[in-house]
């Protein structure tokens, strides 16, 4: 009897990491009956990052607030998610000008005013907008004035009207702190930073990639601290928190690998899956699939992977199986638990354990 942890990312827009983790449990252990399976659905903060550690900790409870919730965990922690409220997947059609973190910062005031929390977690992956963060700011009780003292509006296309903020009635972090996960080394600035690199993602065309850096950097102006890597997180709302809020920076997936206790699965498997949606070569910079190969590795436990479509081999000859190999990326993206479990089943019956 083998061993075998399931931990697979979001298909984003197709099927959800619990449901994925699932679908290839059930094709395994329809060949490999007898194995120990193991289901932790992962993400590395972004889409789907609070449904990951509510799945593995039962002790989670749900905090609603705003349009959305964020989770409560007993050791005094709140993890809050931006792309549950904040996220480009909740948008009809791409606004890249003024989409904005507002609702962010709902969820972020709420749980910062809980007399249980003493320390907040905040996902940032898949964000809409390029504001900075000043939306969530604003809702944090930051006020953002023009030259005239009167408010700017939301979105990233009113940063170049910033002329002061007023943080008098601004809310407090909780007593140990706020810290954003990230899932990239971006800067705010430059042909790396937010505007250049992920804003065209976001619906911007080249004239407003232009404006959005220069609001970008007219806000790093106003607010006097330090460009730095992972700044450029969520459209900037990293470098916002920082800045203002007195946020610290970590690794998505290492947080929410510790908040699950994943290392610790790993560490007695005998095998590990993980997937996503799309293998490339940004899978193995900071992001999910990426970090759990390396926890795979540290501990000797061999890996295999489950991937909608990719666009690099499955590294160190690892075993792996990619739907759109088995049927059509519309079939796939439509039933993708049927084709997950077919999946499961195809590495099970090659694995020899």
């Amino acid at each position: 009897m083998a061993r075998i942890v399931i931990a697979p990312d979001s298909f984003k827009g197709s099927i959800s990491s619990s449901d994925a983790a699932h679908a290839i449990a059930q094709g395994w252990l329809s060949i490999r009956s007898s194995d120990e399976v193991i289901e932790i659905p992962f993400a590395d903060g972004g889409e789907g990052s609070l449904e990951a550690i509510e799945k593995s900790r039962p002790d989670s409870i749900r905090v609603q607030a705003g349009n959305g919730y964020w989770l409560y965990l007993p050791e005094g922690v709140a993890v809050v998610e931006l792309a549950q409220v904040s996220g480009i997947t909740l948008l009809a059609s791409l606004d890249p000008m003024n989409a904005h973190t507002y609702e962010l910062g709902i969820l972020l005031a709420h749980a910062a005013q809980d007399s249980r929390v003493t320390k907040i977690f905040v996902a940032l992956g898949g964000s809409a907008s390029t504001d900075g963060g000043v939306g969530a700011l604003m809702a944090l009780g930051y006020r953002f004035l023009d030259k005239d003292g009167n408010e700017i509006g939301k979105g990233g296309g009113e940063l170049l009207r910033l002329a002061s903020i007023d943080s008098s009635n601004a809310i407090k972090p909780p007593a140990q702190g706020v810290v954003a996960l990230v899932d990239v080394q971006s800067p705010l600035l430059g042909a790396h930073g937010a505007a250049a690199t992920y804003a065209p993602q976001k619906g911007a065309i080249p004239q407003q990639i232009v404006e959005l850096e220069k609001g970008l950097s007219h806000l790093l102006s106003i607010v006097g601290r330090a460009d730095s890597a992972g700044s450029g997180a969520a459209g900037g709302t990293s470098f916002g928190l920082r800045a203002m809020w007195g946020a610290t920076y970590e690794s998505g997936a290492e947080a929410i690998a510790r908040i699950v206790s994943l290392r610790e699965a790993i560490a007695g498997a005998d095998l590990v899956i993980t997937g996503e949606g799309r293998l490339d070569e940004q899978s193995f910079v900071g992001k999910g699939v990426g970090y759990i190969r390396q926890l795979a590795q540290l501990n000797s436990v061999d890996i295999a992977y489950c991937v909608g479509a990719r666009k690099v081999e499955f590294p160190d000859g690892s075993n792996g199986v990619t739907l759109n190999e088995l049927v059509s990326s519309e079939e796939a993206i439509s039933h993708p638990g049927i084709y997950l479990k077919k999946a499961g089943a195809q590495l099970a019956t090659h694995y020899s354990i």
